[in-house]
């Protein structure tokens, strides 16, 4: 499997991504400036990781969703290629268009990192095929901005659709519905907030984010 890990200004979890993604494939990612205007040929994987790009100014993703290498994300994720968004990278698919709703500030308006209990509410996509269905699995989060909000048409959507692939099994954020990770129409973009990453050996204290990468690596590589 072919990957790029995309780089931005206040990023602070893209080698964390790198890491996870060479561990389970075997192969290491292209680290992406957000200065550049193309990708590198034949990726089968695009991954925007957490972190404070730009300092999260105006908002968070906003100004990262109009960085030059966007373009070609956008153009890549139109082609079918698949799209990986975690916590500020989620953010920034929304900034992007990418997938609809947005993320506010957290219910409470705390920081909120810790570890926390995620139900699969869909193991049909290539993200979470490895993920039995209605499992519940923990994974770490570390967000302020990760309440997720929409209009209740856009909601119904995204339920009715089975676009809805993780939800937090316990309050954590506000989110609407509970909703912690959702795919686009075509199931090849995926924005979640949590940190599978952070999860992905028993040394990080479990494994559960592991199996989001050994789905990738299944169906792409």
């Amino acid at each position: 499997m072919k990957a790029a890990v995309i780089v931005f200004p206040g990023s602070n979890c893209d080698r964390d991504l790198a890491v996870a993604i060479e561990k389970v494939t075997g192969t290491a990612p292209a680290m992406v400036w957000h200065a550049e205007t193309a990708l590198p040929d034949g990726l089968d994987l695009i991954a925007l990781p957490g972190g404070f790009s730009y300092g999260d100014y105006l908002r968070s993703g906003a100004m990262s969703a109009r960085a030059p290498v966007m373009a070609a994300v956008v153009a890549a994720a139109g082609e079918g290629r698949a799209v990986l968004g975690v916590c500020n990278g989620f953010q920034i698919l929304t900034e992007a268009g990418l997938l609809p709703g947005a993320l506010m500030r957290n219910a409470g308006l705390d920081f909120v990192c810790r570890d926390v209990a995620l139900t699969v509410a869909n193991a049909q996509t290539m993200f979470s095929a490895r993920y039995d269905a209605g499992a519940t699995i923990r994974i770490p989060v570390a967000h302020h901005d990760g309440n997720y909000v929409a209009d209740a048409e856009t909601l119904d959507r995204l339920e009715g659709d089975g676009r809805v692939v993780f939800r937090y099994a316990e309050d954590v954020n506000g989110s609407a519905r509970g909703i912690a990770g959702i795919v686009n129409a075509g199931g090849n973009v995926l924005g979640l907030m949590p940190h599978p990453e952070r999860l992905i050996e028993p040394a990080q204290g479990g494994t559960d984010g592991r199996a989001l990468f050994e789905a990738l690596h299944a169906a792409l590589g």
